[in-house]
């Protein structure tokens, strides 16, 4: 069986990661994989039987009951979930869960493609280490604030933009801080700061800073 090849995408909260990975796998027809979506379905599935996230247990069990289907209900996106996603995130048995369908997902991506593109705060460390390609993406705290309240004025959702700033600077003291895989850079990742770039700049970074490995990669794969 052909190995899939695999990019690995991490990155801060509203950095635009999740946007570059999905623009990756629509360009090489690859499988995507939103693996913080898992974490906010196992916090919705806490949040709507009324349990809190702080108790392992129930965390663990909601873990096992995601449904990966339902990662485009728009609920998973609000910040109660977001906040709930990142302490259930930080529970070492329902990243363990988690784990295995992350790898399992770029071993064998879905729908037969031939590779994957996965965006997290661990791929490139824990899930993925021997990933073709990785890249981190990050921006200013400011920025990132900035686009995450714009994000939600879009959607109708009222808020201060400084609380956003508040709520995304404590989810990566949160996030940096954790026991277990905690969100850092990999040793052979490239560094993308969005901070001054829009889309369309930052994805034609992305591929030319993960493009050439990409390409080696479907040349073995293709065996030339």
């Amino acid at each position: 069986m052909t190995r899939a090849i695999v990019i690995a995408v991490d990155g801060t909260a509203a950095s635009g990661k999740g946007t570059l990975a999905k623009r990756l796998s629509n360009h090489y027809g690859f499988a995507y994989l939103d693996s913080g979506s898992l974490y906010r379905l196992t916090a919705l599935n806490l949040i709507e039987k009324a349990k809190l996230p702080e108790n392992e247990s129930d965390a663990v069990a909601a873990a096992r009951a995601v449904d990966p289907a339902r990662a485009s209900n728009p609920a998973i996106r609000s910040d109660a979930i977001g906040q709930a996603a990142s302490l259930v995130a930080a529970v070492p048995a329902v990243r363990a869960v988690l784990l295995d369908f992350q790898r399992n997902f770029a071993a064998r991506p879905p729908g037969g493609e031939p590779g994957a593109v996965i965006d997290g705060r661990d791929i490139g460390t824990v899930v993925c280490p021997a990933a073709d390609a990785k890249l981190f993406v990050d921006a200013r705290a400011e920025t990132r604030a900035h686009r995450r309240w714009m994000e939600l004025k879009a959607a109708g959702i009222a808020t201060d933009e400084s609380l956003v700033l508040a709520d995304i600077l404590e989810r990566d003291a949160r996030d940096r801080g954790r026991a277990v895989a905690p969100l850092v850079r990999a040793p052979d990742a490239v560094l993308l700061d969005t901070t001054v770039l829009d889309i369309d700049a930052a994805f034609a970074e992305a591929l030319a800073l993960v493009g050439p490995k990409v390409e080696e990669a479907l040349k073995v794969r293709q065996g030339g």
